[in-house]
């Protein structure tokens, strides 16, 4: 789903207009922002019966190129992940 048809379901949904319904989800898409912003310190960023995103971190490790095997490395990255709440999960029918 683009997040055109995600506004207009939202607008749908709502009974609201199309400009209302982008201005509400770009709020809340703003703040979920901000909220990973601040979860930088400790990681974990939870929005009640949504779910966490949690920042993991992956350290420097050696991997090899696939071409020739010669041995390389891979810098350390940070990665998003996300666990659905209990209540999502059902929602999905997982």
């Amino acid at each position: 789903m683009s997040k055109a048809e995600f506004i207009a379901h939202v607008a749908q949904a709502g009974d609201l207009t199309n400009a209302e319904a982008k201005r509400m989800v770009e709020l809340v898409f703003g703040e979920i922002e901000n909220g990973l912003k601040r979860a930088r310190k400790d990681g974990k960023y939870t929005i009640g019966t949504f779910g966490t995103f949690t920042i993991s971190k992956r350290p420097t490790r050696t991997g090899r190129n696939p071409r020739t095997g010669e041995p390389i490395q891979i810098k350390a990255s940070k990665s998003l992940r996300f666990r659905p709440s209990s209540t999502l999960k059902d929602a999905a029918g997982c």
